[in-house]
């Protein structure tokens, strides 16, 4: 059974507003803006491939491990900057860390 590219597109959508709302809601915790911004690229994927599938190219495959290798390495360096953060303040709240003293 073939998924038709409006639902894969509905889904898509709905998965990309999840991960803005989870951003703008959740901007005091440094982790939960992570996940929405994982979530929203998750979404661009979905949409990738449900429109390579639609027209039979491997463009929209391509993009999507494009999509998963940007996105490997900012949540490897992110997640390494919030371990280092959380040490040196004890806490993961974006609105502590507001100075920008060396």
């Amino acid at each position: 059974m073939i998924v038709p590219l409006l639902h894969i597109l509905i889904l898509a959508g709905i998965l990309f507003v999840l991960g803005l709302v989870c951003t703008m809601v959740w901007r005091m915790n440094i982790i939960m803006m992570l996940i929405g911004i994982e979530i929203m690229l998750n979404a661009a994927m979905l949409a990738f491939v449900g429109a390579a599938n639609r027209w039979g190219t491997a463009d929209g495959q391509v993009f999507s491990l494009m999509i998963m290798a940007m996105t490997s390495a900012e949540v490897s360096l992110a997640l390494a900057l919030v371990v280092y953060l959380h040490r040196w303040r004890k806490t993961v709240n974006a609105d502590d860390f507001n100075s920008m003293k060396g």
